[in-house]
């Protein structure tokens, strides 16, 4: 730390009790009361320096007071302050440092300590050290700056807190590495010209390089309205915004202590953020969280969205103001592609809440989403090909929060107090184009149709319209077949879509199976094949018959549950006046089930005729070559 002494002589004053005493062997003529302590000096030295002590002392006289007792209580530093300056009035070594030059470049300026009192007057000093030594160096300017919020007014008058922070306002804009200024101390390893020592010697090397977010833990040690101010000018000075959202978020961190409750591991390890040791009170908290906000840049991707996260969490327990709530949520939904489910699952820190998850929250962050994708123009129809989605490059963030929506549905499904209406409304808001599969949806579905048993028939087939058959998986599908807490209706439609996607499944293998067979007669004309190459052939072709097998054995068994079904339903009809299987099927909505079940039964019984029929041939034409021959 820089420092400067002033004068020559040893220290003359003795402290005993709340009281300071100059041992100079003259009597004291003169009490100064400041605050609780009292000063015993002499006239002379005082009022030869000073011109508010001149007319104090010029008024106790015409008053008569053989011993001048003056009241000083507005001197800025207090006692302690007071102090120095009766020193330097003494001309006792006095050592201006950082730490002490603000309060008495303050109190210099309360008592008239000008030049037309003496050259060399504290003034001059202690403005000459201020602009010399300490705005040149960054933990100076830091230090002098800190001093200033208890002498807040007397400091803005004197502009020293504008020209502290326009100081440091300079040097973080600036490449310290350019400049070498003493961002930290000098350690045993390193010289004071900024080169590394080995056993004394100065190597020559450079330390490492300083990264951009050198001065965050420094400037998080100052007030906030200090801190404030600070952001403010460098952002004015054209400092980046990440910068500026980083240092944001390295102090809310510090002082706000629910934001590292659910730091993750890979956060806290990459820097370790010190925490206050004493928290702010509650009110306080929430000022500085409203405050961050406000500083903090609207634009996405600036600081992580787990903070964002945990600045929401924090402004619901604090009870912030609705419009900063608002703001939290609209930042959280510019980059909810970038979250995770843990951190959607936000309890409702609300008594009058019913629902142990905050849904409603989660609901405007995800509106918030979907309008930034239709303003960038995210939105556009996609396709599904092998479970591939096939689309724009710009559907992958709401395809991400389709998937995180889905999850966090599954997560709030056992929840016996989240009506209905809310749920549905929260599937329903994602768009169809962004879920390429809806096994997601309908594993969400059926978690709550389990922990809502009660649920009316009518309520069920609502709830199971939100999903999409068509766009189940196979093994959903399977899934949903036996599913019996499903309406029969949502069934029956599940069972046609899996019987259109086995038939397409085997169409693929025959397709296949002759492109195989027509390549090995391609090949088997060529002298180059080789046993290897058969052995091969003859183990695809296993493998693709035992492939057909089990699907043709799978077709058989959902037609034999469609046929079962049919006669079910028939049945069902004949009881209530109705016989005609169109009108049950337009009951149940779906008018190509009995058509599908018949082409499907004409299939199998196709195909096994045309076996037998080939079967007969190949007879006839045996016996047809045994009376040919020669022996017949």
């Amino acid at each position: 730390m820089a420092c400067m002494k002033l004068g020559s002589k040893s220290d003359a004053f003795q402290k005993q009790g709340q009281a300071w005493f100059c041992t100079t062997g003259l009597p004291s003529d003169i009490v100064v009361a400041v605050g609780e302590m009292s000063f015993h000096l002499h006239k002379f030295p005082l009022l030869s320096r000073s011109g508010v002590m001149e007319r104090l002392i010029a008024e106790a006289l015409e008053e008569g007071d053989e011993k001048c007792v003056t009241n000083l209580p507005d001197i800025p530093g207090g006692a302690k302050t007071f102090e120095l300056v009766a020193k330097f009035c003494y001309g006792v070594k006095l050592e201006l440092t950082s730490s002490n030059v603000v309060y008495l470049r303050c109190a210099a300026e309360h008592l008239e300590m000008t030049e037309d009192y003496g050259e060399g007057n504290l003034i001059m000093h202690t403005e000459t050290f201020f602009n010399q030594v300490v705005l040149r160096n960054w933990k100076d300017s830091l230090k002098a700056l800190q001093t200033c919020d208890d002498i807040l007014t007397y400091a803005e008058e004197l502009h020293i807190t504008k020209r502290c922070i326009e100081s440091l306002a300079t040097k973080a804009c600036t490449d310290p590495n350019l400049f070498g200024w003493p961002i930290v101390e000098h350690g045993p390893m390193q010289s004071p010209g900024g080169s590394v020592l080995w056993n004394g010697i100065s190597t020559g090397a450079r330390p490492k390089n300083s990264s951009s977010d050198w001065w965050y833990e420094d400037v998080s040690t100052l007030s906030l309205p200090l801190y404030k101010r600070l952001i403010s000018v460098m952002e004015s000075r054209g400092i980046r915004q990440e910068i500026i959202a980083g240092s944001l978020a390295f102090y809310a961190k510090k002082y706000l202590p629910g934001l590292n409750r659910r730091q993750g591991a890979s956060e806290s390890g990459s820097r370790l953020i010190p925490v206050a040791l004493a928290p702010p009170s509650e009110e306080d908290q929430k000022k500085l969280l409203e405050d961050i906000d406000r500083l903090l840049p609207m634009q996405k991707g600036l600081v992580p969205t787990k903070f964002l996260f945990g600045l929401l969490r924090t402004a619901l327990i604090l009870k912030a103001s609705p419009s900063c709530l608002s703001k939290l949520e609209k930042r959280i939904g510019m980059q909810l592609d970038q979250a995770t489910l843990e951190d959607l699952l936000m309890p409702n820190f609300s008594y009058s809440m019913e629902t142990l998850y905050n849904v409603d929250c989660v609901q405007r962050i995800l509106e918030h989403f979907l309008a930034m994708d239709q303003i960038t123009g995210g939105a556009s129809p996609c396709s599904v090909d092998d479970g591939q989605l096939i689309g724009s490059p710009s559907l992958t963030p709401i395809t991400m929060v389709a998937k995180l929506i889905d999850g966090y549905l599954a997560e709030v499904a056992p929840d016996v107090n989240l009506k209905l209406p809310k749920f549905q409304a929260l599937a329903a808001a994602v768009p169809d184009y962004a879920r390429p599969l809806d096994d997601g949806l309908y594993r969400a579905i059926d978690i709550y149709l389990k922990a809502h048993p009660w649920l009316a028939e009518s309520d069920r087939e609502q709830l199971c319209r939100l999903m999409d058959c068509q766009k189940l998986s196979l093994e959903a599908c399977t899934h949903a077949a036996q599913n019996e807490r499903l309406p029969l209706r949502i069934i029956v439609q599940v069972l046609f879509f899996e019987q259109l996607q086995l038939r397409t499944s085997i169409a693929g293998c025959f397709l296949v199976s002759d492109n195989l067979d027509g390549s090995r007669q391609l090949r088997s004309g060529f002298a180059g094949s080789t046993e290897g190459g058969w052995a091969t052939a003859v183990r695809e072709n296993q493998v693709l018959k035992v492939g057909m097998d089990n699907m043709r054995m799978r077709v058989s068994e959902l037609e034999k549950e469609c046929s079962n079904m049919r006669q079910e339903i028939e049945k069902l009809g004949r009881t209530k006046g109705s016989s005609t299987w169109g009108n049950v099927s337009k009951k149940f909505g779906f008018k190509l089930k009995s058509q599908m079940c018949s082409a499907q039964e004409g299939s199998v019984s196709n195909q096994n005729n045309g076996s037998a029929k080939s079967e007969k041939a190949k007879e006839r034409q045996g016996k047809h070559k045994k009376n040919l021959s020669p022996d017949g």
